[in-house]
């Protein structure tokens, strides 16, 4: 395969590909165009996009509110030397896909992370994160995924993007059903995380998890491994957010029977047997991003772990 990316995939190539172009066809926070209208309704998969609303009737803040400015469809988000801020959904889901628009932090970003993730409640809590590691002017962002399940992470991956996120927003994505995780940039899987729970590797499947973003400082670590601080003259830091999709399945209460709402086989969309892993184009761009922009892979790391985790193995 050339080491060029063919990112102008056809819209109904495949059942991934019609889900996956959903943000292609997005054109704010509610809107949605008749022709994916009609690429849903010829699949027969039902849509329900808790998006299409006020982002305060999906969203809440649950962090220095006043370090979080809305304007149209755009949440800006600002750090600086006082305090970060965020937002969680306000409800949980478990299983579908759930996007957003950022355009992070421009110029001197060094010591600031941008996420956004999902997570459960608590010290075993599952959680899915994208964090953006800032870094000095001229100097590219790494993108940080982890999962944690039962309240253990430890699984990072850092990959190098293929554009400058602070020119313009991009689309980050999680799609998560009952056989595997993966992390989607503008529609490209750049990382999986198979479900192996009969090799004896834990896997997130019985928490719903809300949808989260924020921005805060992480100098101790985040930029070149915390030798390059954050210079607060450059504050007030801002990464913005926009074009909310969340497809997933919603859990109605706190008490409510989560087998019963969201486990049931064939339910949903993505119960189907085209996402219980990449079609073979997916695989391939897969494949890309890890020979062309992957630059730390904990399953690679021996000094890290004397023994490597069994996912990485099994």
């Amino acid at each position: 395969m050339s080491d060029r990316l063919d990112v102008n995939v056809a819209a109904k190539s495949s059942l991934w590909d019609v889900v996956l172009n959903l943000n292609g066809f997005r054109r704010g926070l509610c809107s949605w165009d008749n022709h994916l209208a009609w690429a849903w309704a010829s699949w027969k998969v039902s849509l329900d996009l808790a998006a299409c609303a006020n982002f305060s009737e999906v969203f809440q803040f649950n962090w220095a509110p006043l370090h979080i400015i809305s304007e149209g469809d755009q949440i800006k988000l600002t750090l600086d030397n006082i305090s970060g801020c965020g937002f969680e959904s306000r409800k949980k889901y478990l299983f579908g896909q759930a996007s957003v628009q950022i355009k992070l932090i421009e110029g001197d970003s060094a010591g600031t992370v941008t996420a956004f993730y999902m997570s459960s409640e608590g010290p075993n809590h599952d959680e899915l994160d994208f964090e953006f590691l800032g870094n000095v002017s001229g100097e590219p962002y790494l993108v940080q995924t982890n999962i944690y399940v039962n309240g253990t992470g430890n699984r990072e991956q850092r990959h190098a993007l293929w554009f400058d996120p602070t020119l313009d927003f991009h689309t980050y994505s999680f799609f998560w059903n009952r056989h595997c995780i993966v992390f989607l940039v503008d529609r490209i899987p750049i990382r999986v995380f198979t479900n192996k729970e009969e090799n004896g590797v834990p896997f997130p499947r019985n928490q719903a998890m809300s949808i989260r973003g924020s921005v805060w400082n992480a100098d101790d670590w985040a930029t070149q491994g915390g030798r390059v601080k954050t210079n607060w003259t450059h504050a007030p830091f801002v990464s913005t957010f926009r074009s909310f999709i969340n497809d997933a399945c919603e859990m109605l209460s706190e008490t409510e029977d989560i087998w019963a709402q969201c486990g049931k086989l064939g339910r949903f969309w993505w119960d189907k047997p085209a996402f219980h892993g990449l079609n073979r184009h997916r695989s391939h761009q897969l494949k890309w991003v890890r020979r062309r922009h992957l630059v730390y892979d904990y399953c690679k790391d021996t000094t890290r772990f004397t023994e490597l985790p069994r996912e990485c193995i099994a």
